[in-house]
């Protein structure tokens, strides 16, 4: 069983350290490298997965909800431990709720299950990524238009995909080879990014981001696990979102609270501490599956 862990996560943290080095040799900008991987790469990976093949949504519907669940849920679950422990609610609450389903999830759950899960690693991404958008606009930064997120490519590309694949739109093969070249940059890059910025861990708020990196997995998985005993989920619906559960929360955190002046420092090291301590959160996730 650890072999089959070491294998699984070993390509993933590779990256990441790799990423790590080079950003701590060459301090390089990933502004803009970020800005196009989410504006061009990443929306081809979700066009590709959803319009490259007939995915039938109701596959992937229970899939769909148990990320609303885990998503929310984390957020119900971690108003009590803010509440506890004396820190804002829209500073913990969020760092759990959203988590890295970009920059780990989807190359993670490739890694670990092969591409026939990339259809259900794309809708949890696009759940994920929905709720991220409409949530935290919405609480943090109170007048802000939420439908402005129609606007973004990754969900205009999921909307397309699923358009795409429900009214069974046949692709040019070509066209969608020149998609899929474009959407294999994504992976690789995201974990890259996601290294270079651990370069950039405060510490000093090392207290609170401890509490989130613990809490994020812990709820999130618990949570996972108490949705597909209830509704008596398949064992790989229970190992993709056992695994969602685990992951530690999102970059994207970060860029909300410093474009909301949510305390950015506190959820900065909440959300590298919890990819530093994703390696374990992982791990234990897919111990429990194997074994």
């Amino acid at each position: 069983m650890l072999v089959q862990i070491v294998s699984i996560v070993f390509p993933v943290f590779t990256v990441i350290a790799v990423g790590y080095l080079y950003g701590r040799k060459h301090r390089p900008d990933m502004l803009a490298t970020n800005q196009v991987n989410m504006g061009i790469f990443v929306p081809a990976l979700i066009f590709s997965a959803l319009a490259g093949k007939s995915v039938d949504l109701a596959e992937v519907q229970m899939i769909a909800l148990g990320g609303l669940i885990i998503v929310l849920g984390s957020g119900l679950l971690g108003w009590p431990i803010a509440r506890r422990l004396g820190y804002a609610p829209k500073t913990l609450l969020p760092p759990m709720m959203f988590k890295n389903a970009g920059n780990m999830g989807l190359p993670l759950l490739l890694f670990a299950f092969g591409e026939q899960v990339l259809p259900a690693a794309v809708v949890l991404f696009l759940v994920e990524n929905v709720l991220h958008f409409a949530v935290a606009t919405w609480w943090l930064g109170r007048n802000a238009k939420v439908w402005l997120l129609l606007r973004e490519p990754v969900i205009i590309a999921g909307i397309a995909g699923v358009l795409v694949s429900m009214l069974g739109i046949a692709m040019w093969p070509p066209f969608l080879s020149a998609i899929k070249i474009i959407a294999d940059v994504s992976t690789g890059l995201m974990l890259f990014s996601l290294g270079v910025r651990l370069n950039t861990a405060p510490f000093a708020q090392w207290r609170i981001g401890t509490v989130g990196a613990v809490a994020t997995p812990l709820t999130g998985m618990l949570i996972a696990y108490l949705f597909c005993l209830a509704f008596g989920l398949s064992d790989r619906e229970t190992d993709i979102l056992l695994i969602f559960g685990a992951l530690p929360p999102a970059v994207l955190n970060f860029m909300f609270a410093e474009r909301y002046a949510q305390e950015p420092e506190k959820v900065a090291s909440i959300v590298i501490l919890g990819n530093l301590v994703a390696l374990f959160s992982i791990s234990l996730a897919l111990a429990l599956r194997l074994a």
